[in-house]
């Protein structure tokens, strides 16, 4: 008997599919290794795994470097998150208003900020602000910008998970005599949450991304510390190296974070 299209779909896979995935993934993983052991040959080859090249990172102080341009990119993607969900939750209601002179701008504003490319943000804020008088230290030239265009992004996400709410929530608060405020921040936009915190963590991994632009307005971040190591001890591979698997290490800690937020409430 075949089975309902649902079920082939959105079920459980069945045991043949089951050992399907299992062997492809070993072979993906096996593709994988392949592929890493070649590309650590090659740098072998080339020199770049040399121990006089490693041996800086037994000092003190490259640590204490790397940690410092560490905290800098926590701290440039941190306020940029806060503003940027914040914004984005401004910007989510102005587009859900029924008053076009709210909406439109609204609309407008998150369509501007989606089109231009971060980089550009930056560079208004670098060359263009201080030419009419207006002077950012090199952590807001880098913040801010990352803050309006992830904010844009947010406000929409946050309009994917409102539109997936039922609307008899809705319709059921509005005739317990709920007004519309209450029904959308007690009622609709809580459960909303729910069903966008993957796409909201997604957003903060590329916001912490994003910080490694710091390099064009001089700010401390990672990637800036990085490139002075590199500057310094002639070590390309090494720093880059160390430097990817701090960041993998922070965005791992933002996606075990955003596992325990999502999790069910009991």
């Amino acid at each position: 008997m075949s089975r309902p299209l649902d079920d082939i779909l959105f079920g459980a896979p069945s045991l043949r599919a089951q050992a399907v995935l299992r062997t492809m993934n070993w072979i993906a993983a096996a593709v994988l290794l392949v592929l890493a052991a070649g590309v650590a040959l090659q740098f072998h080859a080339a020199g770049q795994l040399d121990a006089r090249l490693w041996e800086f990172f037994a000092w003190p102080t490259t640590w204490s470097f790397l940690a410092k341009g560490l905290l800098g990119t926590m701290a440039s993607a941190a306020m940029a998150a806060v503003i940027a969900l914040t914004l984005g939750l401004v910007l989510l209601v102005g587009r859900l208003a029924r008053w076009r002179l709210l909406r439109w701008p609204s609309v407008a504003v998150i369509e501007f900020l989606r089109g231009t490319p971060t980089l550009l943000l930056i560079y208004v804020c670098f060359l263009v602000l201080p030419q009419v008088g207006i002077k950012l230290s090199t952590y807001w030239m880098l913040t801010l910008p990352i803050a309006l265009s992830t904010a844009a992004v947010v406000a929409e996400v946050y309009r994917a998970g409102v539109l997936a709410v039922p609307r008899g929530q809705t319709e059921a608060a509005r005739s317990l005599g709920m007004t519309g405020a209450q029904v959308f921040f007690s009622i609709v936009f809580p459960q909303a949450l729910r069903y966008i915190v993957p796409a909201l963590v997604a957003q903060l991994v590329i916001v912490v991304k994003d910080t490694t632009f710091g390099y064009v307005v001089t700010y401390g971040e990672l990637m800036q510390n990085a490139k002075v190591l590199i500057a310094n001890y002639h070590s390309l591979v090494p720093v880059y190296l160390i430097v990817a698997l701090l960041y993998c290490l922070v965005n791992y800690a933002i996606s075990r974070a955003s596992r325990w937020l999502g999790r069910p409430m009991h």
